[in-house]
């Protein structure tokens, strides 16, 4: 047995060979089978899909070309981040709310922060407002470029922060043009080192400046006081709510003469609530559903209407059986003497109380005072 094992496996080798050339070619053969099977269950689908349009059913399939489209993908590279399933989730944050008081706030801000850091620097400075938009508070410190200096500030009568940034451009056009540099020279600017306790101070006192200016911008709408709280050159550590909260970003750019950066001031909306009435205002001073002319209108007319008046000299109470029973000549006894007070009621509420009596040919009441609202008539069974 031991010199035939070399031959059987042999044999058994070209055996194996032999099924497996022939399970593929049992193979391609069976794939053959199935692709004309799938060529007839889709010419089959499709004769049933006109007849389903036939009944009024759709039918269509959309192509690739059309479900790119409807998704915003048109084939192009770009910025994925504002097309397809992106746009429909942040089209909510788009109109999250209108605030149409803060262009009014900023562009008085604007005007007097011109003037300001003129005075701060000794320079010609020109305050442009670019737009006011709502972005997460986690996308914008994503996009922020660095370096950057990120100043944190408190409302203090809305017990809350905000968040201001200053480029890097604007920070080194500042110290150059406080420190004397010479007009007509763009800032230097040196890369890959940290800011100097030099150039932070002299941030410091800008942001503080403009932080005034945003303090005398709020007051005619709501008086506030702006503080500032701390510096920061890592966004991290400025993380002053949580990355999905919306927030309010005013992007402002600073211009003197060749020099010049941008300024950002971000509010989250938690910041603004408080006022968030006063900011939904579109001019200074418009009331909310309310309507001072139609409301003395209605007053005057008020006063003018006619109302019946009713004198009620006693109350009882009695079984429907004893009223069903009452008969031509009896008396009913009320727990009331002449002098006694009337009650004047309008509809069923009572106004007045008086004592009765006669005005010439007519029977009057005497006002004595107005009528307790609450139990006139007293209480137990005779009222």
């Amino acid at each position: 047995m031991s010199d035939d094992e070399p031959v059987d496996d042999d044999k058994v080798a070209e055996e194996w060979a032999k099924m497996a050339g022939g399970d593929d070619e049992e193979d391609s053969v069976d794939q053959d089978a199935m692709a004309a099977e799938w060529e007839a269950m889709a010419e089959t689908d499709g004769d049933g899909l006109d007849e389903e349009e036939d009944h009024g059913q759709p039918g269509r399939v959309l192509d690739q070309d059309e479900i790119d489209s409807l998704l915003g993908f048109d084939g192009e590279d770009g910025d994925l981040d504002n097309t397809g399933i992106h746009a429909l989730i942040n089209s909510a944050l788009v109109s999250y709310e209108r605030l149409p008081m803060m262009d009014i706030i900023f562009d008085r801000m604007v005007r007097m922060m011109s003037t300001s850091l003129r005075n701060f620097t000794s320079d010609n400075i020109e305050v442009s407002l670019d737009n006011i938009t709502s972005v997460r508070f986690g996308d914008y410190l994503n996009s922020i470029p660095l370096p950057a200096m990120l100043g944190v500030f408190r409302a203090e009568e809305w017990d809350n922060y905000g968040l201001m940034t200053v480029d890097s451009n604007l920070i080194y056009s500042i110290v150059d043009v406080l420190l004397g540099g010479r007009r007509g020279t763009a800032a230097m600017r040196i890369e890959g080192r940290p800011y100097t306790t030099i150039e932070q101070t002299l941030v410091e006192r800008m942001i503080s400046v403009v932080l005034k200016d945003m303090c005398g911008a709020f007051e005619p709408l709501s008086p506030v006081n702006f503080t500032f709280d701390r510096l920061e050159t890592n966004p991290r550590f400025a993380t002053i709510a949580r990355p999905p909260n919306a927030a309010v970003l005013v992007k402002l750019r600073v211009d003197m003469e060749d020099r010049g950066g941008r300024l950002e001031i971000l509010f989250p909306y938690a910041t603004l609530e408080p006022i968030r009435e006063l900011l939904l205002q579109r001019f200074m001073g418009e009331k909310f559903g309310r309507d001072t002319i139609w409301e003395t209108h209605l007053a005057t007319e008020l006063w003018k209407t006619n109302v019946d008046l009713l004198a009620i000299m006693d109350e009882t109470e009695m079984s429907l059986k004893d009223a069903l029973n009452l008969e031509i000549g009896q008396t009913i006894l009320f727990n009331k003497r002449p002098e006694d007070d009337v009650i004047i009621t309008c509809g069923e509420v009572p106004m007045l109380s008086g004592a009765i009596g006669r005005a010439g040919q007519h029977v009057a009441v005497r006002i004595h005072h107005k009528a307790e609202r609450l139990n006139p008539f007293g209480s137990g069974d005779d009222s």
